[in-house]
């Protein structure tokens, strides 16, 4: 078996040495390649197989919630991009600027989109003229670039891919509304398809979005402690619109300003699943978005009967199930090895005995543990177990962020925690920024959001001792 286990055992150990398993398994599970340009990644077809399904159940989500996609241009006229002063600044230090088409000079330079807003708010000047315009619900399914100093696969990278949602409303209640709407189906979302638990709040005035009026989030906690922010929904009331002149006539024939909102997730969230589920011995997928939730091993193969019954399995499973079978003369060690590696959520054993007794041996890739069960029940077993996982992982993932999260009631309790114990640290904070620059400085730890779900923990703030305004998520974040 030694030969076998060699796929796994060239991964680092996570608890040695987080980033190197990371990026171990995002390899090993042939999830990405590195292309020749610094900072860009190749999604091979495993890894784009698992963004097309967060894709599709995403899509399903924004239609039902009554969105349609668009598609806007690749490129921002600097002009354009400089309408709004706070948002230009603030992706000033990331913008990818064309300066040449062929080998002429262009008179006005273009921005690679880092962001959407401002095609969308020059569109929403052309076509927004009534309230019978309204609400305009558009998302569109792209790519954007930053150009960011430090990368890393799906976490940060210069290019990635996400969907971005940009909505203009007639009052400021529907656009509040909106904000939240969306900002629950990316919790439902994380919990429901991805099995990651999030915590739901605002981003303090520092961390909001560039232009935004207010930003929320949903934070997630990885193995090594440290936060991920996995999805954002912006509400940038009327100050877009009054920079590009989005108006409408209302119906008592007055003309009023629209006011927006925009949120998105990106390819990141591959990185959060490998980062909340993945073990030493590679990716541990949810089922949900899992290409392959069944891959068919046969053992002894070439006895009569074995490749012809796994075959058939194959064909009658696939009612149900993304089912794969693996017939390669590769000796089933080495498989099971390959797919704990890329995180099949179950594989089928299927032998001469189980044949002979009318049974498979189902294994769970999470806690390896083996299930014997009849050919005659697979249709009602297979659903069964596969969302039994699902539920598992979820409760295994709350348990975990459960646990690595602190309650700090002084500077010193905090700065131990966030040296010690890397996690979640809850504390009151007085809304000075001059403290949360602080905090910043002296721990490396960023707020992470205002939760929605208040507890007071102290009456001070944890860094200057004034009373408090609100308890807070903060953390080291990737």
């Amino acid at each position: 078996m030694g030969k076998d286990k060699k796929f796994v055992q060239e991964i680092t150990d996570m608890e040695k040495d987080f980033a190197q398993w990371y990026t171990d398994v995002v390899k090993k599970a042939e999830l990405i390649d590195y292309s020749s340009v610094r900072g860009c990644m190749i999604l091979q077809p495993y890894g784009y197989a698992i963004w097309e399904l967060i894709q599709q159940q995403l899509d399903k989500r924004f239609k039902e919630t009554g969105h349609k996609n668009v598609y806007m241009p690749m490129f921002i006229p600097e002009s354009l991009l400089q309408k709004e002063k706070d948002h230009v600044e603030g992706f000033a230090p990331e913008v990818a600027w064309v300066t040449h088409g062929g080998s002429e000079q262009l008179t006005e330079r273009l921005c690679v989109r880092p962001t959407s807003e401002t095609l969308f708010c020059e569109h929403y000047a052309n076509v927004i003229q009534s309230y019978r315009d309204l609400p305009k619900l558009y998302n569109q399914w792209c790519s954007v670039v930053r150009w960011e100093k430090t990368t890393r696969p799906f976490l940060r990278t210069l290019e990635f891919l996400w969907q971005e949602g940009h909505t203009a409303h007639a009052t400021a209640e529907e656009a509040q509304e909106e904000t939240i709407r969306m900002l629950n189906v990316y919790a439902e979302f994380c919990e429901n398809v991805l099995a990651i638990p999030v915590v739901k709040g605002r981003k303090t005035d520092k961390e909001k979005f560039a232009g935004a009026k207010e930003t929320y989030t949903i934070e997630s906690l990885m193995h090594d402690g440290k936060a991920l922010q996995s999805g954002t929904s912006h509400n940038f009331g009327d100050g877009f619109a009054r920079a590009f002149g989005i108006q409408y006539t209302d119906k008592n024939n007055e003309l009023k300003y629209v006011h927006q909102t925009s949120w998105g997730m990106t390819t990141r969230l591959i990185g959060a699943v490998i980062m909340v589920h993945g073990d030493n011995s590679g990716l541990v997928l949810p089922p949900r978005i899992a290409p392959t939730q069944l891959v068919i091993i046969p053992i002894a193969a070439h006895k009569e009967g074995v490749l012809e019954k796994a075959r058939e399995l194959k064909e009658r499973l696939s009612a149900i199930v993304r089912v794969d079978l693996d017939d390669s003369d590769k000796m089933p060690g080495w498989k099971f090895s390959e797919y704990e590696m890329k995180g099949v959520p179950f594989r089928l054993e299927i032998g001469p005995k189980d044949i002979e007794n009318n049974q498979v041996v189902l294994v769970r890739r999470d806690t390896r543990e083996k299930i014997t069960v009849s050919m005659d029940e697979l249709e009602t077993r297979i659903p069964e177990l596969m969302d039994s996982l699902q539920r598992d992982l979820l409760e295994k993932a709350r348990a975990m962020r459960d646990t690595k999260t602190y309650v700090a009631r002084t500077f010193d309790e905090f700065k131990e925690i966030i040296t010690n114990t890397p996690g979640f640290i809850k504390a009151m904070w007085c809304g000075d920024e001059a403290c949360e620059i602080k905090i910043k400085e002296e721990t490396g730890a960023t707020s992470r959001c205002i939760p929605f779900e208040q507890e007071k923990i102290s009456d001070t703030c944890v860094c200057c001792g004034k009373p408090a305004k609100d308890m807070l998520y903060w953390g080291k974040a990737y």
